[in-house]
């Protein structure tokens, strides 16, 4: 699964922008996404702009993101379980209930 993150334009170039999103600062293909100005908002995968985003839109997908973080640990059993009974555990009974 590929995971596209926010990042914002710092430099740009023909087909390429260096681009920063945290302490993470890399240059990319913009070929699909047409040229860049710093400043700009872009949706990266894989070393390449995907869409262009606005500001708003990029906050979303970090604060997603930041979600999707907190939710791995308990996910690999490394956090502290939860504080309710998770549905993986109920019955097929107790699962019903919740029509």
């Amino acid at each position: 699964m590929c995971i596209g993150f926010p990042m914002q334009v710092i430099a740009a170039e023909a087909e390429r922008a260096t681009v920063r999103r945290g302490d993470d600062q890399q240059v990319i293909g913009t070929a699909l996404v047409g040229p860049v100005q710093p400043g700009d908002w872009l949706l990266v995968f894989l070393g390449d702009a995907r869409e262009r985003l606005d500001a708003t839109r990029a906050a979303e997908i970090d604060a997603t993101l930041a979600l999707v973080a907190h939710a791995l640990p308990l996910v690999a059993g490394t956090a502290a379980p939860a504080p309710f009974e998770l549905p993986s555990a109920m019955s097929a009974e107790q699962l019903q209930a919740f029509r």
